[in-house]
């Protein structure tokens, strides 16, 4: 089966359109104000309204209040909450409880320990996210364009359906399948022209080589 690609921190209807014609199987809207990548309720509204059926519409948050999620919701017709911040695991299994959605959370991997909190977070979540991550003092939780060591995640059995993310680009991406036989990866700013803008042929050329046979 081709690995699955989440396209993130779309913003603009040309990006969203290249990731549906190229294949992803995920599209992500961040509702986080410090990113660049931020959009409003509104805003994902009009972007997901193209969107076809059997593929996801995801929103990040990042430890977001109920309030926030509801309103959300309200407004934009999500399949995925994806949790990029700080959020206990009693917290996933609240918002999932809360929201009636599979939950998609973030695990932060710098070292061999980090990766016991996928554990616990499998156990609670519908999907991981394995990602770098963030430097300390870091303004945003994701998106910085940085990368882990690949090679914890060799040979690693994972409890949930995964995506790989931190640092992937349309070069690297076949390599970092080829390592860990993620199922799935994400990419945020490995696709951009500049914080923010997406690139609509670096998108072409990431799903493409992601979902080439693996050799």
């Amino acid at each position: 089966m081709a690995t699955a690609v989440k396209i993130c921190g779309l913003s603009q209807p040309d990006s969203v359109d290249a990731a549906i014609k190229a294949g992803a199987r995920y599209l992500g809207f961040v509702f986080f104000p410090k990113s660049p990548r931020h959009v409003t309720p509104a805003q994902a509204a009009e972007l997901t309204a193209p969107v076809p059926v059997g593929i996801a519409r995801v929103g990040l948050f990042v430890n977001p209040d109920d309030a926030a999620l509801q309103s959300t919701l309200a407004t934009v017709p999500l399949d995925v909450i994806q949790l990029h911040g700080h959020e206990t695991p009693q917290r996933v299994a609240e918002v999932k409880a809360l929201t009636g959605l599979p939950v998609m959370k973030a695990v932060g991997v710098a070292e061999p320990a980090d990766l016991d909190a996928l554990w616990d977070y499998g156990l609670v979540a519908d999907m991981l996210l394995v990602d770098a991550k963030p430097p300390k003092g870091a303004d945003l939780p994701g998106g910085n364009g940085l990368a882990f060591d690949w090679r914890l995640l060799v040979g690693r059995q994972m409890v949930r359906p995964w995506l790989l993310a931190g640092g992937l680009t349309p070069e690297n991406v076949a390599q970092a399948i080829r390592l860990t036989r993620a199922p799935g990866v994400d990419v945020s700013s490995g696709v951009e022209s500049a914080p923010g803008v997406k690139d609509v042929e670096k998108i072409r050329q990431f799903i493409a080589r992601a979902t080439a046979p693996i050799l």
